[in-house]
């Protein structure tokens, strides 16, 4: 499909109507046998921006036509697999587009609606299909009548956890999956959840690091680890997540949520679910005192630079990651 093409639907549709415009370039496209990389890519500048203004029978419309096409843009699938299950139900049935990865996070992300889609895909990773027999099993979550707010604070951790599970409570459904997520990822094992870090920590630092934008991570978390930005720049710069790991356990973030965020930030270190595997057991045996001493030595380090006045050298970036590389080593050494 050339530009040409587009432009000519484009001119069909000048009445603004982008609904039109929309079904027509996914089945122009769909028409294709094997579309080239620049087709995908139109397709995707036309239809992401419209996406919003279209009315769910088209979304729902694109997402089946886009099912059944071999070679559909990976964006725009994900983004229809954002919407609710009746829509993009076809697309999380069969397809190819979405990798496990991308499985697993939408599982994470809306729970058991999108896993019981899922479960209907063919050669589904046994992984994941273990993941969702576990999201449907209710012995994995404990669900106890509302007590007094004095009461729960003073209640265990799997009390507390399970308090919000109250089927009257707006919410509750996608907690309770992710509650159950998280019992499946750990197989058994208690969670150890820092009550120091809130809510709010977590959700700036899984948005921020699913924007994309290397720089509004590393801000926020700097702000969570209460270091400079080149430190926390350099946390995310190796080509390895190690160093983001023990940041993360020193938060003593669950590891479903540790793993969404690492697996937004270095996406490609997860091509199979054996990574997934070693990324469970490595964040399993990293003791959260030996993170502590990593985020201890990082903020030792920025207040050596700060002392020295060089703080703004920081900044610039020239000399900084030298430095935090350092301090990396040494801290790895000693834990």
């Amino acid at each position: 499909m050339s530009a040409s093409d587009f432009r000519q639907i484009a001119i069909r549709t000048e009445s603004g109507k982008a609904e039109r415009l929309f079904r027509a370039a996914v089945s122009a496209f769909c028409s294709l046998t094997r579309p080239s990389r620049r087709e995908i890519a139109q397709l995707e500048d036309l239809t992401l921006p419209l996406f919003d203004s279209v009315p769910v029978e088209s979304r729902r419309y694109v997402a089946a036509a886009l099912s059944e096409c071999e070679y559909a843009p990976a964006a725009l699938v994900r983004r229809l697999c954002e919407e609710p299950v009746d829509v993009c139900a076809p697309l999380l049935v069969r397809s190819r587009a979405l990798g496990d990865i991308d499985l697993i996070a939408l599982i994470g992300r809306h729970g058991l609606p999108h896993a019981r889609a899922i479960a209907r895909r063919k050669d589904l990773n046994p992984t994941i299909a273990q993941l969702i027999k576990a999201l449907e099993k209710p012995t994995l979550v404990r669900v106890r009548q509302p007590e007094p707010i004095a009461d729960v604070a003073g209640a265990d951790a799997e009390a507390a956890a399970a308090a919000p599970s109250a089927p009257k409570l707006p919410g509750s459904a996608a907690e309770t999956a992710r509650r159950r997520l998280r019992s499946m990822m750990l197989a058994g094992e208690a969670t150890s959840v820092n009550p120091f870090v809130g809510l709010a920590t977590y959700s700036k630092l899984r948005e921020t690091a699913l924007t994309g934008n290397a720089a509004f991570f590393q801000t926020a978390l700097a702000d969570a680890l209460d270091i400079d930005f080149s430190t926390a720049r350099s946390l995310t710069e190796h080509s390895s997540y190690v160093s983001l790991l023990a940041a993360l356990r020193a938060l003593d973030l669950s590891e479903d949520r540790a793993f969404l965020i690492v697996v937004a930030v270095y996406p490609r270190e997860f091509p199979h679910p054996q990574a997934i595997r070693i990324f469970l057991d490595r964040y399993r045996l990293l003791h959260h005192e030996a993170a502590l001493d990593k985020v201890r030595g990082w903020k030792a380090e920025t207040l050596s630079r700060a002392v020295r006045g060089n703080t703004p050298v920081a900044a610039n970036g020239d000399q900084a990651p030298d430095v935090d590389k350092a301090s990396l080593g040494a801290s790895l050494k000693a834990s």
